[in-house]
């Protein structure tokens, strides 16, 4: 089936014809309106001079007069064009007699057959009589100019007009077409091979792949082939080119749309898209529709909604198309979410999406072929070690590798390097996971002795704690937000994080505020540790609430009621009284956090000392550097690990 399959046709690229067309009308547009503006000109410029017209009687009797005023007559055809004297031009007018001539009508040229001197005192008396042919070119074209040219402007004018209406009306006419686009053989092919990482995604996708290409092997084991399948996972863990890569291994039509472009503020818009897209992927089948942010249209319904709202009715177009009558149109759908929960259930169960497939964050041999992928075709030193740099992204999406490896070149070439070497990896690595040093922010002296023993206390905090992530680097550099930077870096990828390991984090996230208590007295704190407090409530929040880690309400979680896509949580879901146990078990986990820190940085006073030195000495000490510093820190004999 896969050999015989329908491929998609491509059309002639005719937008050079279309733009010489175009071009071409223009021309003859702009030629015509100058034409008909020089015509205009012409008679405008003719009809200068306002003429008189006077009876043939009068004009003859004046010419006659030795002591008239005309000085000229020229006759054209039945016209006579008067010039008085002292003009130049001719300012009366007159018509004779078209059954006779002028000399039968009394006009006589006086002057005819003179010269010299007679001639000259003959012309001061009588008017010189000129006849001309009547033939005027010019004059006929004017004449058919405008009264042909105003014409032609008007049929021009309104055969525009009707070009606009069939736009519009093509316009509206396909406001109901679905704006998916197209990927096929002709575009550049994704495979597997182009997709690092995530091997057991890859897996499952390789069966819709083999199911693409031999359906009836399948068909004769009563298999049906899976009709939808629906990409999980955080955003960056490549779902959109997992979706393109098994279009690209099983060789056919891809269409991919978001689902956003399905919705209208008109009822019914997005409904017409649905059924378009399907039936131009029936058209092509096999072929894949790849609908990317799904949970944009397909959101949870609830009886609020409505029966007759936009989404609801795309949301009913996709459940129809992807579970009608027609079970065998050879279309399978993909989609992408990093939402699931807010996806309607109508839609998740068999039928319509039968897989689902995590797409999750790459582990770190994962992490290491995203950055070989990445790396690729860019020059590096013979010592780059993309392995140190797989391990320390632990929790990096592959847009996060990829947006690395771009941000390293960009450094290289800033610095003006041939190469990317170990330090164009570090700066593209920090600035990514923390933003920018801004050496331009100038500190003084106190702020800058503040800031030291405030990174000290994290560092001397985290790094004593049994259960804490080592210290990989301290800098008392403003980068991004932070006025310093205290890391820390776990050895391994984690799935999991015990109660030990979270209020080890906590503990030393108060180290920075009880280094300045320690320091500079329990009253002269700083905002500084703003920040920290913060992600220490935050913290404690998640352990009570949602993981179950309170003392009293220990196994006790307290999820959300949000249960559709538009619904506000009116109230919290639990009563007054647990409300003020969780507050209390809050602030129990912070007072903790608060005093292990202080046990720690009390028993290890000159060691908080030495390293808040170092650091307002050279501003940044990396992980080798610390080793060395903090090897003499100890835990507090007395203290326990955790209360």
């Amino acid at each position: 089936m896969a050999e015989n399959m329908k491929k998609p046709t491509g059309r002639p690229n005719n937008s050079n014809n279309i733009n010489k067309s175009n071009m071409v009308r223009s021309v003859l547009f702009t030629l015509l309106l100058v034409c008909f503006g020089a015509l205009l000109i012409a008679n405008m410029n003719q009809g200068g001079v306002q003429k008189t017209e006077v009876p043939i009687s009068e004009a003859i009797q004046r010419a006659n007069d030795p002591d008239g005023n005309i000085a000229k007559i020229t006759v054209t055809g039945e016209t006579l064009d008067i010039t008085l004297k002292g003009n130049d031009k001719a300012t009366e007018t007159s018509r004779k007699d078209p059954s006779g001539t002028l000399y039968d009508q009394g006009l006589v040229n006086y002057c005819d057959n003179m010269a010299g001197d007679e001639l000259a005192e003959c012309q001061s008396k009588y008017p010189t009589i000129e006849y001309k042919e009547d033939v005027n070119a010019w004059g006929i074209i004017l004449d058919v100019g405008l009264t042909v040219l105003p014409i032609i402007a008007i049929v021009i004018f309104l055969s525009w007009m009707m070009r606009q209406a069939q736009s519009a009306n093509s316009q509206s006419m396909s406001f109901g077409k679905s704006k998916a686009r197209l990927y096929g053989p002709d575009k550049k092919k994704v495979t597997f091979k182009d997709v690092a990482g995530n091997e057991s995604a890859k897996q499952d996708l390789t069966e819709i792949v083999d199911f693409l290409k031999n359906p009836k092997k399948y068909e004769k084991l009563g298999a049906k082939i899976p009709r939808g399948v629906l990409l999980a996972g955080d955003p960056g863990t490549g779902k959109t080119l997992m979706a393109r890569a098994v279009a690209g291994e099983a060789d056919v039509p891809f269409f991919s749309i978001s689902g956003s472009e399905f919705a209208e503020m008109f009822v019914g818009v997005g409904a017409s898209r649905v059924r378009d897209l399907f039936s131009k992927a029936k058209k092509n089948a096999p072929s894949i529709i790849f609908i990317d942010e799904i949970d944009a249209v397909a959101h949870k319904r609830d009886a609020r909604g409505g029966a007759g709202r936009e989404d609801e009715q795309t949301l009913n177009q996709i459940l129809v198309e992807m579970d009608g009558f027609d079970n065998d149109s050879g279309v399978i759908v993909i989609a992408a979410t990093n939402r699931v929960d807010m996806l309607d259930k109508a839609l998740l169960r068999p039928g319509r999406f039968d897989r689902h497939v995590n797409v999750t964050l790459p582990e770190r041999k994962d992490r290491l072929e995203i950055l070989k992928v990445h790396f690729k075709g860019k020059p590096v030193e013979e010592n780059v070690d993309l392995e140190a740099l797989a391990k320390k992204t632990a929790g990096s999406s592959g847009a996060d590798l990829a947006n690395i490896a771009n941000e390293s070149a960009i450094t290289a070439a800033r610095e003006g390097h041939k190469a990317i070497s170990n330090a164009d990896l570090t700066e593209a690595f920090e600035r990514v996971a923390i933003g920018p040093e801004r050496k331009s922010k100038v500190m003084n002296d106190k702020e800058r002795k503040i800031t030291a023993y405030h990174e000290a206390g994290h560092a001397i905090v985290g790094h004593v704690l049994p259960d804490s992530d080592p210290v990989h680097k301290v800098t008392i550099i403003p980068r991004g937000r932070t006025g310093g930077v205290t890391w820390f870096l776990p050895p391994e990828d984690r799935s999991y994080k015990s109660i030990y390991e979270l209020k080890d984090i906590l503990a030393r996230a108060m180290g920075g505020r009880v280094a300045e208590k320690l320091i500079f007295g329990k009253d002269a704190v700083t905002t500084g540790a703003s920040s920290d407090l913060k992600n220490v409530a935050e913290l404690a929040k998640s352990m009570i609430v949602e993981e179950g880690m309170g003392d009293g309400t220990r196994n006790l979680v307290f999820p959300s009621e949000a249960t559709g896509y538009y619904t506000i949580s009116t109230g919290k879901p639990y009563s007054e009284k647990t409300a003020e146990q969780i507050d209390a078990e809050i602030k129990m986990l912070s007072d903790e956090a608060a005093k292990r820190a202080e046990e720690v940085l009390k028993a290890n006073k000159i060691v908080l000392d030495k390293l808040a030195e170092e650091l307002l000495t050279h501003e940044t000490l990396e992980e080798a550097e610390l080793e060395s510093i903090l090897k003499p820190a100890k835990l507090p004999v007395n203290a326990k690990l955790h209360q």
